[in-house]
């Protein structure tokens, strides 16, 4: 039988090594069964300590899934949110271009935002951050196209916000990472908390530790629809086995199945709800693994794939933007490991 372990562990190191991400860590399972899981590195504090399952990594994007996508498909699910409510419902402010752009649109990300603009220089405070979204215009008109839009999903998460009343760590602590056991995922980590490193601080030449990579998430005070999630490969496992297991004790499983629809046919990308999906050219997943694969990635070096059919699923946790986010070597090598993943795995 091939040796999951051994395999999964030597090529994080040659991902090391060859400069892919300074530290990682990585699992490969099935449903809620590990077959693997593996480290690299250190986290520089405190102290240095090589990676382990509780050294907590930036999510980046991989944020949008774990945070606003969960919290809107259990909405969906108990009947607090439709996928046909429409960004005016929520903001009467919305200009016209804006005002029917709906969930559906913003979790499949063909509202027709720019992939992103930075808030930060747009002389605004945090709590202006929805008008200037909804003011700047559009990339596209709604529904045409997929647009990877950061801008639409910290727009959903405020809308989500609204809904419920409060902050968006809080509807993610209580409505996901709670029901999950995910004791140790969250926004904004405390401090000392053993964290990978991710990118310099231009201003100090230090590492950031605990401090989100992306602008606009550090602007929003790390608390943003798009990025700020810091998790720790011991509950990352935990929800890649309930997405392995098609959300089997958290989303019944046809809620399962509708985020995993593709909703973008004949597009250049394809999309479900929240989830990106494999079979379009260039996606990070390979060609050698399944279409109906989905899952997501974080712009530091974070992925999560899963096939539904097995529960197979794979994920890895790294900071390749550190020390410097010009490093680009992770994309080839991450599809290279899912391929010989699933290769191994579909012919057991």
């Amino acid at each position: 039988m091939f040796d999951y372990q051994t395999y999964l562990s030597s090529r994080l190191n040659e991902g090391r090594e060859t400069g892919c991400f300074a530290c990682a860590a990585g699992a490969v399972g099935v449903r809620g069964e590990v077959l693997a899981r593996a480290f690299t590195g250190q986290a520089p504090e405190p102290g240095g300590r090589p990676v382990d399952e509780h050294t907590l990594f930036d999510m980046a994007s991989l944020s949008k899934v774990l945070g606003p996508t969960m919290i809107a498909l259990k909405a969906l699910e108990d009947g607090t949110l439709s996928l046909t409510e429409e960004v005016s419902a929520f903001f009467p402010q919305a200009p016209q271009d804006k005002r029917r752009i709906t969930v559906r649109m913003l979790m499949t990300h063909t509202g027709g935002f720019e992939p992103s603009f930075r808030l930060d220089r747009m002389g605004i405070t945090p709590e202006e951050a929805v008008d200037a979204i909804l003011l700047k215009p559009l990339a596209e008109q709604p529904g045409r196209r997929p647009i990877y839009s950061c801008m639409g999903y910290i727009l959903l998460a405020k809308m989500l916000e609204k809904r419920f009343g409060q902050p968006l760590n809080e509807l993610a602590a209580e409505r996901v990472f709670g029901p999950l056991g995910m004791t140790d995922t969250g926004y904004c980590p405390p401090r000392g908390a053993q964290c990978a490193a991710t990118e310099v601080d231009p201003e100090t030449g230090r590492p950031w530790i605990g401090v989100v990579h992306d602008e606009n998430a550090r602007f929003l005070r790390g608390v943003s629809g798009n990025a700020g999630v810091f998790m720790p490969l011991k509950d990352g496992i935990r929800f890649a086995g309930m997405l392995g297991n098609m959300g089997e004790g958290y989303l019944r499983r046809e809620t399962m199945e509708a985020a995993v629809a593709n909703y973008t046919p004949g597009q250049d990308v394809h999309r479900g709800l929240g989830f990106q999906l494999a079979g379009s050219e260039g996606c990070f997943f390979s060609p050698a693994v399944p279409d109906r694969c989905f899952g997501h990635t974080g712009f530091t070096g974070t992925s999560l794939m899963v096939e539904p059919e097995t529960g197979f699923w794979v994920l890895l946790l790294s900071n390749r933007v550190y020390p410097t986010r010009a490093s680009d070597g992770l994309f080839p090598f991450r599809r290279a490991l899912h391929a010989s993943l699933w290769e191994q795995f579909s012919g057991d």
